[in-house]
């Protein structure tokens, strides 16, 4: 991973988050075909929150996302965003998977999400880091 940071008016940060997204019913609906479409997808709709997708993978009944975002962003709002848009694609062009995992239902996503904020340091040595600065007397 890069240790380059952005660069904002008044700010300069690097905001990285690890997201699992977990299909309702925890259902093997995710091949290898939908998994593309997904990176695809999450990749478009975080270019267009000004993020991006550092890296992708997943399993038939979840993903896994590392992505880098702005800090003014509200991870929440972009990660419902994120479900929103990829759930409501992925139904649109791959309508087979609505009977067949779903009860016909208009699902995708189940209601809730997995994320943990990660970077290059672990809060042991942001602590250690703290500790050491040079206190005014």
């Amino acid at each position: 991973m890069s240790t380059t940071y952005h660069h904002g008016f008044r700010s300069v940060y690097r905001l990285n988050a690890h997201v699992v997204l977990v299909v309702k019913y925890r259902r093997a609906a995710i091949n290898g075909e939908i998994l593309m479409r997904l990176s695809q997808i999450l990749k478009q709709t975080l270019n267009k929150w000004e993020s991006e997708l550092l890296e992708f993978d997943g399993e038939s009944d979840h993903v896994h996302l590392l992505i880098d975002y702005k800090p003014d962003i509200p991870l929440s709002t972009l990660i419902g965003n994120l479900k929103t848009v990829s759930s409501r694609l992925i139904r649109k062009e791959y309508p087979w998977l609505a009977p067949k995992y779903f009860y016909n239902k208009p699902y995708f996503w189940t209601g809730s999400y997995f994320v943990a904020s990660c970077g290059g340091a672990t809060v042991e040595q942001l602590k250690k880091y703290v500790e050491q600065q040079a206190t005014p007397e």
